[in-house]
């Protein structure tokens, strides 16, 4: 019996040995659901003591999720034998919960609960962060069905799989996508260096991302934001490629709609600033074509105007454009043959003066065209009207199709040409006119000196150019005891009663005083001029005057008339063009005086010299000098005044349009107060005004107004500031001495040669280096003082073409200017360039009258002599040369302050 005892107390110690040391969760409870004993691994694990454990129902450690099922289940093994198996979290000491998993059966007999638990806290936590990775991934693959166009192709590119977005975007079906590459959408908008580099770096396991345009089945085109990521296998190398697109057509379409209206912008400045330059007809449409070219895809743009004495087309200016170049069309042997196609449609439109816009031309033997990779199938066309008549065609043949923005940029382009053409056809017309008058005139003076013949010619000419009622000379007779007024010769309508004759003189007084002055009377309608003084206007009534130009003549040898024009029915408008006429011609009629005095002046001396053979000569060589120097006047006169007059044109529309931005800015900002008091009253406008503000992009017109209104007050102040300058150079009414700026005569006189020295096409790329110093106001002849600037900055152009030539190299032009005080009371202005320079024997006579090595016909060799004139004897200062072969030539010219 003490054996039998012995061996079951120690199987007992067996026992409880392995219920301590097990590595599970052993538990033993009763029915009433407290535990009645627990191996020491539960407080191992949940870090509570045993005596903790069992002080309380097991139910108050189960995490209150899961203590309903825990309570399901504790019923259910108290009701059978077999074995059941679940799943709750227990408390731990410091608050967490533990997963555990378990196994329990019962003992009816003892209403006891065996049961066996184990932790698999790690195990749940990975699975539950696995199952919300893969509901992560889930909703990733959602959101990038939605929102992605989602493709996937084998290593060699084919289509193995495509979302339903990239099927609704592409208008392809999956069936017609699978199997396929991605040519099946290639738009044929990038180049095959493009897609070979997208290759090349896919190939390498890296990731390539960009912009591509392809092409849906029904032949709309749209963007995608790309991403290609390749899939790696084992190896390191590509198996399969992933693209990942977003749709960006939208974005895309804002960006080029908004680069065309720049495109647009700058196209309209660019023709207005061909169309405002000057030059002949031809090539100021040609560089107007030019300009388009430029900016418009095109394959031809001509303009044709209409001959005016055949109304036949005659092809203006044109340019042909490749896939690579543009080139100008030198005649109508450059056009193709084949483009004779359009002539029935030019022929509507001439008909009915309407605009003819992107037809569609069917075109056969299209490989006669110039260049037989582009193929013509657009053609637009706007006829060019001035005055309801239509005097040209301005012709396009394109790619693609035009914008309706680029269509209206077109119109307003056709018109302005228009009005250019007219315009330069009106100067020519005029200027033909004017030259003709001007050469009969100098013609005369040069074959006769009879001064009768040459002012009664000039008085029938100037009626018969600008049809007026009378034409007559008026001379001022200066005798010491009683000046006089009187006409001497007349050419009137033959209705008309004559006025030649003396003036009375009790009517003669403000002529005198207008004819001393100088002063240009200009007359529309005696009636509305409130100045006028009475006896003037008696005269003028008494002979049935309305309208009245007087242009005063002033000889050098000190003779004084006046040229005026009179019309007798009705108002007389004496524009700018007809006063610059006549002022030209008084030049003319100046000359001719001179030259009768100085010819009765030869004459007699001749009588009174004959003896004296040494005086002759030296009166002859100076009549000569005089006489060119008289002409080179008149040419410097005639420049001040084509200058001015020019300036003058300029001047009034640019002030029209520089006031009115004023009023524009102003209305803009009315309209614009207007709008945000609409969108503060009315804050939820209709859907549609919705739609419009953002399709216009209202705050991008709102902020681009700003700037254009700017940058066209901008581009006026600029013409204006140009206009001043050339008024200031021509300075034909400032005869006398003043006080003047010395560097505003430079600028002055740089701008007018700006065409030379520029680097702009025409000119030389010359560099101009200015080195002014602080000068004070200068007392001088502004006018001479201009002239001998253009005679010396002339020559240094003159000499830096030359050698530009003989060197050819990459020898730099620069011309040097600088101003300096000298001693506080000299100007020093000095004109240097880097030019070959010239030899001392040259130097040496410079200044000598005719002395010239210019070739025949270019220079007069009386420039630099007039200079030394105007600076030595007029001014009392001085003027130098410093030259040396190889090393340039610098002019010195020093006058009192």
């Amino acid at each position: 019996m003490e054996l039998v005892k012995t061996e079951y107390k120690q199987s007992e110690e067996k026992y409880s040995r392995f219920f301590s040391l097990s590595i599970d969760l052993l538990c033993i409870a009763d029915f009433n659901g407290y535990s009645k004993y627990l191996n020491p691994v539960w407080a191992k694990t949940l870090g509570w003591s045993i005596q903790e454990l069992i002080a309380k129902p097991f139910i108050e450690f189960i995490h209150p999720e899961d203590q309903e099922l825990t309570i399901a289940v504790a019923q259910k093994i108290t009701q059978t034998v077999d074995a059941v198996s679940f799943e709750n979290r227990y408390l731990c000491r410091d608050g967490s919960y533990k997963w555990l998993s378990w196994n329990a059966t019962s003992f009816i007999e003892e209403k006891l609960i065996y049961a066996v638990a184990r932790d698999i806290t790690v195990n749940k936590q990975n699975e539950i962060a696995l199952q919300k990775s893969i509901q992560e991934l889930e909703a990733f693959r959602f959101a990038l069905n939605a929102h992605s166009l989602v493709a996937i192709t084998d290593r060699s590119g084919k289509i193995t799989y495509v979302n339903d977005l990239f099927c609704q975007v592409s208008k392809y079906s999956s069936e017609e996508l699978l199997g396929q590459d991605h040519r099946i959408i290639n738009s044929g908008h990038h180049t095959k260096e493009f897609f070979a580099n997208l290759w090349k770096t896919i190939a390498k396991g890296k990731i390539w991302t960009g912009e591509i345009q392809n092409k849906a089945k029904d032949g709309t085109f749209y963007w995608v934001d790309t991403l290609i990521a390749p899939m790696l296998g084992e190896n390191g190398n590509p198996y399969q490629y992933v693209s990942i697109r977003t749709d960006i057509t939208q974005r895309k379409l804002s960006e080029l709609a908004l680069l065309e209206r720049s495109r647009l912008s700058v196209l309209s400045a660019e023709v207005s600033l061909a169309l405002s330059q000057s030059g002949t007809l031809p090539e100021i449409l040609q560089n107007c074509t030019n300009t388009i070219s430029q900016y418009l895809d095109i394959g031809f743009v001509c303009i044709w105007t209409f001959e005016r004495q055949t109304n036949q087309l005659q092809l203006q200016a044109g340019v042909h454009c490749t896939d690579m170049t543009c080139s100008t069309l030198s005649d109508t042997q450059d056009f193709p043959e084949h483009i004779a196609l359009v002539n029935n449609i030019i022929g509507l439109m001439i008909q009915n003066h309407q605009a003819i816009f992107n037809q569609e031309l069917s075109i056969n033997n299209s490989e006669k065209l110039v260049n037989s990779t582009f193929s013509i199938s657009r053609f637009s066309a706007y006829p060019l009207i001035v005055e309801q008549q239509i005097i040209g065609i301005i012709a396009l043949f394109s790619k693609q199709l035009f914008t309706e923005p680029t269509h209206n940029l077109l119109n307003w382009i056709a018109n302005n040409i228009a009005v250019a053409i007219d315009r330069i056809w009106a100067r020519e017309e005029l200027l033909s006119r004017r030259e003709a008058l001007l050469l009969r005139l100098a013609s005369q003076i040069r074959s006769s000196l009879d001064l009768d013949m040459i002012l009664e010619t000039a008085v029938n000419e100037i009626r018969s150019l600008l049809q007026i009622d009378r034409c007559y000379f008026l001379s001022y007779l200066a005798h010491s005891s009683q000046p006089s007024l009187a006409i001497t010769y007349e050419a009137r309508n033959p209705n008309l009663a004559s006025m030649l004759g003396h003036i009375p003189l009790q009517k003669s007084n403000y002529l005198t005083n207008i004819l001393l002055s100088q002063e240009v009377i200009c007359i529309d309608n005696i009636n509305s001029k409130l100045n006028l003084d009475y006896d003037m206007h008696e005269l003028l009534t008494e002979f049935g005057i309305t309208s009245q130009i007087l242009i005063p003549v002033k000889s050098n040898s000190g003779e004084i008339g006046a040229i005026v024009c009179s019309h007798c029915s009705g108002d007389r408008i004496w524009n700018n063009s007809e006063v610059s006429l006549l002022q030209a011609v008084c030049d003319q009629l100046a000359i001719a005086i001179d030259h009768a005095q100085l010819y009765t002046q030869s004459r007699a001396a001749t009588l009174v010299a004959q003896t004296q053979a040494e005086k002759l000569t030296e009166t002859l060589h100076k009549l000569q000098e005089t006489q060119s120097q008289l002409i080179q006047n008149e040419k410097m006169s005639s420049l001040g005044q084509l200058v001015a007059g020019v300036a003058h044109e300029i001047n009034n529309p640019v002030n029209f349009i520089h006031g009115n931005l004023t009023y524009a800015n102003e209305y803009f900002q009315e309209m614009l107060t207007l709008l945000h008091l609409y969108q503060q009253y009315y804050p939820h406008p209709e859907i549609e005004i919705e739609y419009f503000t953002e399709k216009i992009d209202l705050e991008f017109i709102t902020s681009d107004l700003y700037k254009l209104l700017s940058s066209m007050n901008m581009g006026t102040n600029r013409i204006r500031e140009i206009v001043l300058g050339l008024r200031n150079f021509s300075r034909h009414d400032e005869a006398d001495k003043k006080q003047v700026d010395i560097h505003e005569g430079i600028e002055n006189t740089l701008l007018v040669l700006h065409h030379r020295w520029k680097d702009n096409g025409i000119g030389l790329d010359i560099s101009i280096v200015k080195e002014y110093a602080k000068l004070p106001l200068v007392d001088c002849y502004p006018g001479q003082l201009n002239q001998v600037f253009m005679n010396i900055l002339t020559n240094a152009i003159d000499a830096l073409e030359e050698s530009m030539v003989n060197i050819r190299n990459n020898h730099k032009a620069q011309i040097t200017i600088c101003t300096e005080i000298l001693d506080s009371k000299f100007v020093v202005i000095r004109i240097a360039d880097n030019g070959l320079g010239m030899p001392e024997d040259v130097r040496k006579r410079l200044f000598d009258p005719f002395f010239t090595t210019k070739p025949v016909g270019k220079g007069t060799g009386l420039g630099l002599s007039i200079s030394y004139q105007i600076i030595v004897e007029k001014h009392r200062g001085i003027l130098n040369c410093l030259s040396e072969p190889g090393k340039g030539t610098e002019f010195w010219i020093q006058i009192p302050i």
